[in-house]
Parts: structure tokens; C-alpha cells; sequence
């Protein structure tokens, strides 16, 4: 991100109020933008000796040029470790990964075989997502990125399949009911595989801890740069940080799995879809693409990525040593 480039003065979080949840829904749908995919080496670059020039001083004030440059830098840096983070696992690139993967779990008549084949699929993506995008402070063995894929592929295949096997068991609801309730399972096992899968990946914060930072004066900002040195690691804020992104993954996913399927049942009692059924799968990947990119913004800002809570809310290490207002600070993760 834009803290991890050299200079001595603060660059602005952002240019929303992200103490409001509005403010957060407006930065994250920013970093989120998918037009920030097609920026180049070259754009990345530029963008990044733009914000450069702010910090050492040479430009003196935020522009609308300046806050593009730290808009394409914040959706492709990773906070930690200031790299870019892998294409097709950003943010930015999220809703269009997932729809790859969402088209193959929507192939009619895919049986058990074919569920487990695309459940591997969505888990693998979603275990490269958790972890391109995870606080970097406790790093993942590779034993450990392996058991935790594994764990992950094994509950949602699991609860794909048992899924598959209930819905046509259930003799006593009417054909519509089961025909809804079919078209939910994809996205239950989605959902819940999803919220287990950030639990698995990031197990290792929890276990080790993840750094948090004293809370800065908007003196110290200047005069440092914002950059300060870690208090320590905290388990705590560790629970916290994946917690959080947890709930905002069921967040994400809800409406997605409940949504596009309850309106394409409902489409389909309609003339145009009874008389152009190979329309189907095209018009309900459409509405699942319409329904994500209305809905990622919403759930990524329901929690700070750069969290803040008291020190004496944390280990007893912590305790005093908070900054402004007794307050620390850590990067949650996405």
C-alpha cells in the first residue's frame, strides 16, 4: 500500500471518511474498482513516483491525479509487504474470479463428481485469496498452506455433496420448493466453506499473533511519515482480524446465494425463458455478476481493514502502551 513508500510525510488513509461505514463502503468500492486491472507496470510506477513526490514534499497537496495514483496503489500493493499482490487474487479481481468458478458449479447435471471437481476449484481460489490477502506479519509455512487447503477442499466438498444427496430426498415439499432450495445449495456449501476456509488459512495468526502499532498523533504522522515500530504480536488481535473477515466472507456471499437464484426461478415462469432456455445459465450469471459488484463493497467495509482498539483490550504486554487514545492499531486483512 501507499504507507510503504519512502518519504517523510503522511499520506491521507483516504480521501473518505472511513470512521463511517458509508465512508468505508465508498473507499472499499475504490480499491475494489476492476478498471484498476488494466493498469500496467508502467501505470503502477507512475502512480506510485506520483505519491512518492507527496511524501518527499515535492507535491503539496492531494490532487485528483494523486488520489487515482493511490487508488491503482492500494488495490495492488499488499499493506505488509508493500509487493503487488497477484492479478487474478486482488480484490479488484475478485467478483470476476469467482464468476470463472460460479459458471462451472452452475453446469446443470454435474452429479457428485462434478460438484466435488468445481468445490476443489472455488476452495483453491478462495485459499489463494485468503492468503495473498492476509496480514503478512505471521507468515504461512508451505506444510501449512497444504494442511489448511486440504482441511478447507475436505469441509465444503463435504458439505457440497451432502447438500446434493438432501434436497431430492425430501419427498414432502413441492417440486418449486425443491427446485429453490436446489439452487441454493451451490452457494450454502459457498458460504459456509468460504467463512472455514479464512479460519483455516489464517489459523497461524491466531496461534502466533499478528503486529499492532500505537495509534499516531497527526504531529507524529508528519514528522514520521507514518511509519512507527511494532509493539509486539498480538494473539488477540489476531482472533479479531479473522474473525472479522470472516463475517464480512458470509456477508458477501449471503445475498449472492440467496438473490440470483429466487429471481431466476422467477424468470423462468416467464415467456421469454420458457421459449429461450439456453438463455438460462448466461442470464443467471448475469445476475450474480450485477448482485457481487453491488454487494463486495458493502461487506468488505463492514470492518476497518486497518483496525483500531484499545490497548488495554489486548494482552496484558499491551496494556499503557497504546498511542492516541490509549489506542493500537493493525492491519486486518481483506
Amino acid at each position: 500500500m501507499s504507507a510503504c513508500l519512502p518519504g517523510a510525510r503522511a499520506l491521507p488513509d483516504s480521501q473518505y471518511d472511513l470512521s463511517t461505514y458509508w465512508g468505508r463502503v465508498r473507499h472499499t468500492a475504490s480499491i475494489t474498482d476492476p478498471r484498476t486491472l488494466l493498469v500496467g507496470n508502467a501505470g503502477l510506477e507512475s502512480a506510485k513516483n506520483l505519491l512518492i513526490a507527496y511524501k518527499q514534499g515535492q507535491i503539496q497537496s492531494m490532487t485528483p491525479e494523486l488520489w487515482k495514483a493511490k487508488k491503482i496503489v492500494d488495490s495492488t500493493l499488499h499493506p505488509d509487504t508493500g509487493e503487488p499482490v497477484f492479478l487474478p487474487f486482488r480484490m479488484s479481481c475478485f467478483v470476476l474470479s469467482n464468476l470463472v468458478v460460479t459458471a462451472g458449479m452452475l453446469t446443470p447435471n454435474l452429479g457428485n463428481r462434478g460438484t466435488i471437481a468445481w468445490q476443489v476449484a472455488n476452495q483453491s481460489l478462495n485459499v489463494a485469496i485468503n492468503y495473498s490477502n492476509s496480514n503478512k506479519s505471521s507468515p504461512l509455512s508451505w506444510s501449512k498452506i497444504a494442511q489448511s487447503y486440504f482441511l478447507a477442499v475436505g469441509a465444503s466438498c463435504s458439505v457440497a455433496v451432502g447438500l446434493n444427496s438432501l434436497v431430492p430426498r425430501l419427498k414432502s415439499l413441492s417440486p418449486s420448493t425443491r427446485l429453490i432450495l436446489g439452487r441454493l445449495v451451490p452457494f450454502a456449501a459457498v458460504a459456509s466453506a468460504g467463512a472455514l476456509n479464512v479460519f483455516l488459512m489464517r489459523g497461524e495468526e491466531i496461534r502466533t499473533g499478528i503486529d499492532v502499532y500505537p495509534v499516531s498523533s497527526p504531529q507524529e504522522e508528519k514528522s514520521t511519515g507514518g511509519e512507527v515500530e511494532s509493539l509486539g504480536k498480538s494473539k488477540k488481535a489476531a482472533t479479531l482480524a479473522v474473525g472479522e473477515t470472516a463475517v464480512s466472507r458470509v456477508l458477501n456471499s449471503s445475498p449472492i446465494m440467496v438473490i440470483p437464484p429466487l429471481l431466476l426461478v422467477r424468470l423462468q415462469r416467464g415467456e421469454w425463458l420458457k421459449k429461450n432456455p439456453r438463455f438460462t445459465t448466461p442470464v443467471n450469471l448475469g445476475l450474480i455478476l450485477v448482485t457481487s459488484y453491488a454487494v463486495l463493497p458493502l461487506a468488505l467495509a463492514a470492518f476497518p481493514q486497518r483496525q483500531k482498539v484499545r490497548a488495554d483490550s489486548l494482552e496484558k504486554e499491551f496494556h499503557g502502551r497504546g498511542g492516541e487514545g490509549g489506542l493500537v492499531a493493525f492491519n486486518r486483512g481483506i
